[in-house]
């Protein structure tokens, strides 16, 4: 046996790391690492030797440390929470909010480092607190229940990326002033369902989810309510944003739970169903995200109505359809809408695929697969290629200058489905809108890539900016 190599043991540990750190970074950097390495020295460093514990690694904005015990760990994590954000504060009174998990785990010991199934069990909890919270994993839990003076909220089992079983987790809140349920809190939601009618007669689905200030989504190619929230494809995203907001959606005419048999498909159509959606959800004025072809909607009806939207937020989205980009595009359209409405109902999914590696190419394989399934349960082959084609031709161009809303554009920078520049000119056309480029090439945001994460730090601070404005 090699005595020299790594020994294993059991392990209390703690890992933290700052929330936000990219945006705070891209704002202000030098700022951003002084105020890191003045949370290091003075609240860290000083509360993990408090509770005789050892400071494994320091990675930038993240840091591990091992305790002798689970509850030395977890009242450690506390206290730094505390004392953080009046330690951390920025000249414009924004503190660093720190996310940490506590686990007590089996790892490798490797010279000074940490190694193991430990270390990346706590790393997943981490991820999953709420900034400014205390995460614990269950087996952590269960050797802090009643030790401490804290309460902790037992919020069911959650999965974790990477483990092969969900695990339960507990989470403290650091006072009543947090109320974002978080990561952990997502399966608490429940959605619920309505059905309208549009000027024209045709049924429109629609849902509600969350309880904070209310966001309105517009539609966007191929919904469906149901499936759309239960499905990997778009529960992430959906569930993200009805953490913090009463989320309201609905499935345009054509496709999901509403009429699929209809008339008339087209960039009024689309507008119309959202002003039905509108005033059956009761609202005044309120934010409008329009996602992909549901960009070009949302600034129509910005445009249209702009006593009723607070702000617009677009990702993703473009102001002229790529049948218009040139006559190239337009026969690459053609020959694919011709496919779809070919293949699109069989049971083969291979062209369906086609569709599905340029909107998330970079998606696992079961996500893949999911969205797969999703695209035949939402609409039929005839609606689908009526859709691609509609959506390749719309033109919103001349509607640009006079949207007066606020406006956030996002967009990933190696988008497939639609290219980086053509975001950016829609952004340029938007007087004093702000443009954002993320890392990545979905189309559709996943969770655990930088954009996901990215998204809904912009979304968060774009909203609370203008409305404290």
């Amino acid at each position: 046996m090699n005595a020299s190599g790594p020994k294993r043991r059991l392990a209390a540990l703690m890992m933290a790391d700052v929330a936000s750190y990219s945006r705070l970074v891209e704002h202000d950097e030098s700022g951003t690492v002084e105020r890191v390495q003045r949370l290091r020295g003075e609240v860290l460093e000083p509360a993990i030797a408090e509770k005789f514990g050892r400071l494994v690694k320091s990675l930038g904005d993240g840091f591990l440390a091992e305790f002798g015990s689970v509850v030395d760990a977890t009242a450690c994590a506390v206290t730094i929470q505390d004392k953080a954000a009046r330690t951390t504060q920025a000249s414009n009174g924004e503190p660093l909010q720190l996310r940490i998990g506590v686990h007590v785990g089996d790892v490798l010991v490797e010279g000074g480092d940490l190694l193991g199934d430990g270390v990346n069990v706590v790393a997943r909890v981490q991820a999953a607190a709420v900034p400014g919270s205390v995460c614990l994993s269950v087996d952590a839990y269960r050797q802090v229940e009643g030790k401490l003076p804290i309460a902790f909220e037992d919020v069911g089992e959650y999965p974790l990326k990477n483990i092969a079983r969900p695990m339960r987790l507990y989470l403290h809140r650091m006072g009543d002033k947090e109320r974002r349920v978080g990561q952990v809190g997502r399966r608490s939601l429940k959605q619920e369902i309505s059905f309208c009618r549009s000027p024209d007669g045709v049924r429109i689905a629609w849902a509600k989810v969350g309880s904070g200030p209310p966001l309105m989504k517009a539609a966007n190619y191929i919904n469906h309510l149901k499936y759309d929230w239960d499905s990997p494809v778009w529960r992430q995203i959906l569930e993200g944003l009805a953490l913090e907001y009463t989320l309201v959606r609905y499935d345009a005419l054509g496709n999901g739970l509403s009429d699929w048999e209809v008339d008339e498909i087209s960039l009024d159509a689309w507008v119309r169903d959202l002003e039905t959606v509108v005033d059956a959800a009761g609202l005044e004025r309120f934010p409008l995200l329009g996602l992909s072809q549901g960009a070009a909607v949302s600034i129509a009806y910005a445009v249209r109505n702009p006593e009723r939207v607070s702000h617009l937020i677009v990702y993703g989205g473009y102001a002229l359809g790529m049948s218009k980009q040139s006559p190239e595009a337009r026969a690459k359209r053609d020959a694919m809408a011709t496919l779809m409405r070919l293949g699109w109902g069989i049971d083969d999914t291979t062209f369906r695929q086609m569709f599905t590696s340029i909107m998330m190419p970079d998606a696992s394989k079961a996500d893949m697969d999911a969205m797969n399934v999703l695209q035949q349960r939402t609409t039929s082959p005839e609606c689908a290629e009526r859709y691609f084609r509609t959506t390749g031709d719309l033109d919103v161009r001349e509607l640009l200058p006079r949207v007066r809303t606020p406006t956030l554009v996002m967009h990933a920078r190696g988008d497939l489905m639609v290219p980086l520049e053509m975001g950016r000119q829609l952004a340029a056309g938007i007087p004093g809108a702000r443009f954002l480029a993320f890392e990545g090439r979905n189309h559709i945001l996943r969770e655990g890539e930088p954009a996901f994460e990215r998204f809904f730090e912009e979304l968060r601070l774009f909203l609370e900016q203008r409305r404290d404005a």
